[in-house]
């Protein structure tokens, strides 16, 4: 085959320029496709990326102080919550079962008043009364018989009595015990809250209560397991977690399904590792406002989705376990309601406006 210059030289001109024309039109459109492939991937990064830790700080946007101490004011506020609320169910069935005792008393006293009362009028029977008014061996046997009755009847009514005192009197002390009980839950929860206050006044962010995410939920979850005593068992990063390679606790699997059945279904990431915060402990979820992943602020409908779904959170916190909501510059804790909250970053991810970030108990 002749060289490939003894080729292009026996072209005319009009051909050669046309030749040349094709060849860099094949070269420049390799290049375009070679440069546009890693471009495009630079363009869309997964989209949990934007959430990473910044330096000193927790991927939840906070400091481990503020962390820590965020932690332990909710959970402490919630283990005496629920303290408080299975004294005031005891107290309750207590109150009940005295109010019952208290009519069992009335009606036995008035027997026993009843026998007394015929006893002083007639004369009581006694064993002598009863040998002399007898007229022979079978009235004395039959008024030996009515003597033991009456005495047997008067000594059951007399004890059936006394034992309604003393149940009483116990049920009235049980009652003093649990109000004792609540009233040492409600110091607890206090402390508790102003422990959370203060961590988030330390922090830089207010304590002043806000108005709240603004949005809507009428959906009602299906209640998480306890315990038989009403707190939350324990639970550790024990299942897999569909929006990620890592783990989660049952509770928080629990809850992201929940809220996927109330139509909250836009992109969730829940388990990452590193950090401080409740992520890598399988106690969180981070649920994106748009519907593209976690880009920039939510805006418009966006914002909206985000509101109603912390709002769905907030609603359904008992039912689900919830430690605390951070949505859009606030966060909402059990003990105090909502509160401002201000990042770290100052970005959308740590400022949570891209994004709702759940933690669980």
């Amino acid at each position: 085959m002749a060289p490939a210059r003894h080729f292009v030289a026996r072209l005319t001109p009009p051909e050669r320029g046309s030749r040349v024309r094709a060849v860099l039109a094949l070269i420049a459109a390799g290049l375009a496709l070679a440069v546009a492939t890693p471009v495009a991937a630079a363009a869309a990064p997964p989209p949990v990326a934007g959430l990473q830790a910044a330096p000193g700080t927790d991927d939840e946007g906070g400091t481990d102080a503020l962390r820590k101490q965020l932690d332990e004011a909710s959970r402490g506020f919630l283990d005496a919550k629920a303290k408080l609320d299975a004294s005031t169910k005891r107290q309750q069935e207590l109150a009940s079962r005295l109010g019952t005792i208290e009519t069992e008393l009335t009606t036995r006293s008035q027997t026993v008043g009843e026998l007394a009362d015929t006893a002083y009028r007639t004369g009581r029977l006694g064993p002598v009364t009863a040998l002399l008014n007898s007229d022979g061996p079978d009235g004395l046997m039959d008024r030996a018989a009515r003597l033991e009755a009456v005495a047997a009847n008067e000594d059951r009514q007399l004890r059936a009595l006394v034992e309604s005192r003393n149940a009483e009197t116990e049920a009235k002390a049980a009652v003093d015990r649990e109000i004792a009980e609540q009233r040492a839950q409600l110091t607890v929860m206090t402390k508790r809250k102003q422990q959370a206050e203060r961590a988030l006044a330390v922090a830089g962010s207010s304590a002043r209560s806000t108005g709240g995410s603004g949005g809507t939920s009428s959906a009602s979850a299906k209640p998480a397991p306890r315990n038989s005593d009403g707190s939350w068992p324990s639970e550790s990063c024990s299942v897999n977690d569909p929006t990620t390679s890592g783990c989660i606790t049952p509770r928080t699997l629990h809850a992201m399904n929940q809220a996927k059945a109330a139509g909250f279904t836009r992109f969730v990431s829940c388990f990452r590792s590193g950090g401080s915060g409740e992520h890598p402990k399988g106690r969180a979820c981070d649920f994106a406002a748009q519907k593209g992943g976690f880009g920039g602020v939510a805006t418009g409908g966006d914002r909206t989705y985000g509101n109603n779904l912390a709002a769905y959170f907030v609603k359904n916190a008992n039912r689900l376990g919830v430690l605390y909501v951070i949505w859009f510059k606030e966060i909402w804790l059990p003990s105090s309601g909502w509160k401002s909250y201000s990042g770290a970053g100052g970005d959308p991810s740590s400022d949570h406006t891209n994004h709702v970030h759940l933690s669980m108990n």
